[in-house]
């Protein structure tokens, strides 16, 4: 049964859209998702199921629509790709702690680096379904824009490395 790793948008950012972890990890399993982990309280859960990845994401958006009372978004990765995001960061050398992935449905479009406003120190490069930021020493302070991520969930690459660890111990 493949592993699956669903990434929620806008979950427990900012006091705004508290979803515990909890209610994720049931969610999942009332779909007949099996071995279902969920990775800090920002919307990251690991679980096995036959389902495709888009079914996964429907039957996710559902669910969270209905329990939060609007659109949540959902991006789903298979172990493999989530390992291929992993691999292929850009920004090796850079803390993993300020650089990002930030995950889309598609590939960015052609013009992302070009619509990019407030770039200072950060840099930023394309990946397949991925855009990659690698933050300078001021992070918090970013005023970094970047329009093809608006509809995106970004996760740090500790994050994203710890995702791919649980999914590969299923």
């Amino acid at each position: 049964m493949p592993t699956y790793i669903a990434l929620l948008r806008a979950v427990n950012v900012g006091g705004s859209g508290k979803l515990p972890m909890t209610e994720l990890k049931a969610m999942c399993e009332a779909e007949g998702f099996a071995q279902v982990q969920t990775y800090i309280a920002s919307g990251n859960v690991v679980f096995r199921t036959e389902q495709t990845a888009p079914q996964i994401q429907a039957a996710l958006a559902r669910r969270l629509a209905a329990y939060a009372g609007k659109p949540v978004g959902v991006l789903v990765r298979t172990t493999q790709e989530m390992a291929e995001v992993l691999a292929a960061n850009p920004f090796p050398q850079a803390p993993g702690k300020r650089t990002v992935a930030i995950f889309l449905d598609a590939p960015p479009p052609a013009d992302t680096l070009k619509q990019i406003r407030g770039q200072v120190d950060e840099q930023v490069q394309l990946g397949a379904r991925e855009i990659y930021v690698a933050y300078g020493a001021d992070m918090g302070r970013s005023k970094l824009k970047i329009p093809a991520a608006e509809q995106g969930t970004a996760r740090n690459m500790n994050t994203v490395a710890k995702l791919v660890e649980m999914a590969g111990a299923m």
